[in-house]
């Protein structure tokens, strides 16, 4: 055991090792000497000042004239790989909001559909984690990277039909990994049920979306990097090695295996989804209102405290294990300074967005986005809280838990990209979405449907806690406390669902009509191998 978590700490001070030479290149490069003015970046000549913002009233085709030429030049040569990208990960979402929906329902209806083995909770549960956390939130951020970053680099996307290969390969990972696990061939550990001969797959399909991204960004031209790319360009140095290292075969079993599986599943939350999520609010909430974050120094440290803070952050889900309590004690230390790039975060983006409401209300893709925003500050807070020991002692091992996982992969990071789709799709096909009212109605459903789901496994899972924590009760008590709270989440979680078929189907109907039209720009996709 004492190499096993010797193994994991070398391998987390690894990770910061990483994120302090990122730190020590930016100084020795002046990306860390920062003004006000660098906030700036993501704006054309004479663009900031001037909101971007959609409203229900607007023309059935977008203007081309309303966007500067050489930006939507950048779109044309990362469209395919984007809306690709973009069709795959809803396509994901609402089957994997099915499985989910079917798992929920069984918790408190245990006989429903129990004649076929891949309807079972287990697998229809795992099965849902799999694809909205592989197929869906993957696949959609790694979208919003290949759209953002020529954005901000100021150049097009550089080896362009690279991510249209690795989206293919990524779709028959994630459908074979979701095939696997319904017929109980499965790793059994949770993020990392996906048989590892599978993920070999994705590993090699991820190689397709890293390559473009940082030839792009060694390619920029624009001296400084705005924040967003330094989130977009961390979670892929990150992801590969969390990716690679948890899923060598034959090598952990036991405690050691739990020690490993926890150290990827929070890391992989807040080194590679938190990344595409803060990095893609970095960019549209500014973007849209047409002002800069309030802060640009913060927003640095906002990033360099996450890099600093957070790879042992995940070891305080083995509170009370067999593991040493020196362990989950620097876990634990290491959760709570993460209150700091936190507070930066908030302070950027809700100031930002408290003084501009009018927007708001004026821009729907704003309302996902702000909203995710808030949501990742609460769900930082409660995640910081929720790794002390006396408060772990109450919600470890209940429903609270799975609403807290909710509030940080839902709440936050997938509220996000419903706001980046309504934003980039337009922009990136010259076609207006065909019923704004539904963009509305997508967005109530989600949230009131995650507010109902959040709010009652939340109060359940306390009451569940308490029962569990009172030894003149009996076990059975904690399970009944939870029962109507658990059809609530079911009805919460069919709103969602319906919410996430309104998208599907808006998007295939966007989809459907084709560009509208091609800037000539002189921009040409490059092909896989550059001379």
């Amino acid at each position: 055991m004492p190499v096993t978590v010797g193994l994991l700490l070398a391998l987390s001070f690894a990770v910061s090792l990483l994120a302090l030479a990122g730190l020590i290149w930016a100084i020795s490069n002046h990306q860390l000497k920062v003004e006000q003015e660098d906030a700036y970046t993501i704006f054309a000549e004479g663009e900031a000042g001037t909101p971007d913002v959609d409203t229900p009233k607007h023309a059935p085709e977008i203007d081309r004239n309303q966007y500067d030429v050489r930006r939507a030049g950048l779109d044309v040569v990362s469209r395919p790989a984007v809306l690709l990208l973009v069709g795959s990960g809803v396509f994901w979402l609402v089957i994997g909001s099915a499985f989910g929906l079917l798992a929920s329902l069984k918790l408190h209806l245990p006989d429903l559909l129990t004649e076929q083995a891949f309807f079972t909770f287990g697998r229809a549960r795992t099965v849902h984690l799999n694809l909205v956390a592989y197929g869906w939130l993957s696949m959609t951020g790694i979208a919003v990277a290949m759209w953002v970053a020529p954005r901000i680099f100021h150049t097009p996307l550089r080896f362009a039909r690279l991510p249209v290969v690795g989206a293919i390969l990524w779709n028959i990972g994630v459908a074979s990994g979701a095939v696997a696990i319904a017929n109980g061939w499965t790793d059994g550990e949770e993020w990392l049920e996906i048989p590892w001969q599978i993920d070999i797959l994705l590993a090699v399909a991820g190689a397709f979306f890293v390559v473009p991204l940082l030839a792009t960004a060694a390619r920029r031209d624009v001296d400084h990097i705005y924040v967003t790319g330094w989130y977009y360009l961390a979670a892929l140095c990150w992801f590969p090695i969390l990716f690679a290292i948890a899923n060598i075969p034959y090598i952990h079993s036991g405690a050691q295996e739990a020690t490993v599986n926890w150290w990827f599943a929070h890391n992989v939350l807040g080194l590679w989804l938190t990344p595409l999520g803060v990095g893609a609010a970095y960019y549209f909430i500014p973007k849209i209102i047409g002002k800069p974050i309030y802060s640009y120094s913060l927003s640095l440290l906002g990033f360099w405290g996450l890099a600093l803070f957070y790879s042992q952050v995940g070891m305080h889900h083995l509170i009370g294990g067999p593991v040493p309590t020196w362990v989950v004690t620097l876990s634990i230390v290491h959760s709570v300074m993460m209150f700091i790039p936190v507070i930066a975060v908030a302070i950027n983006q809700h100031v930002l967005v408290a003084r501009n409401l009018w927007a708001v209300k004026e821009s729907l893709p704003l309302r996902f986005i702000a909203f995710g925003a808030l949501m990742y500050t609460l769900a930082s807070f409660q995640g910081s809280i929720e790794a002390l020991r006396s408060v772990n002692s109450v919600t470890h091992f209940t429903h609270y838990t799975v609403g807290h996982a909710h509030l940080g992969a839902y709440g936050f990071v997938s509220l996000i990209m419903f706001g980046a789709i309504y934003y980039m799709l337009p922009r990136t096909t010259g076609r207006a979405w065909p019923w704004p009212r539904a963009i509305a109605w997508h967005f109530w459903l989600v949230v009131v449907g995650f507010t109902i789901y959040f709010v009652s496994l939340t109060a359940g899972g306390l009451l569940q806690g308490f029962a569990m924590l009172d030894a003149t009760r009996p076990f059975a008590d904690s399970v009944r406390v939870t029962l109507v709270y658990l059809e609530w989440r079911s009805v919460g979680g069919a709103l969602m669902t319906a919410g996430h078929l309104l998208l599907g189907i808006h998007v295939l109907a966007l989809l459907a009509r084709g560009p509208a039209w091609v800037p000539q720009t002189g921009y040409h996709p490059e092909p896989a191998v550059e001379s």
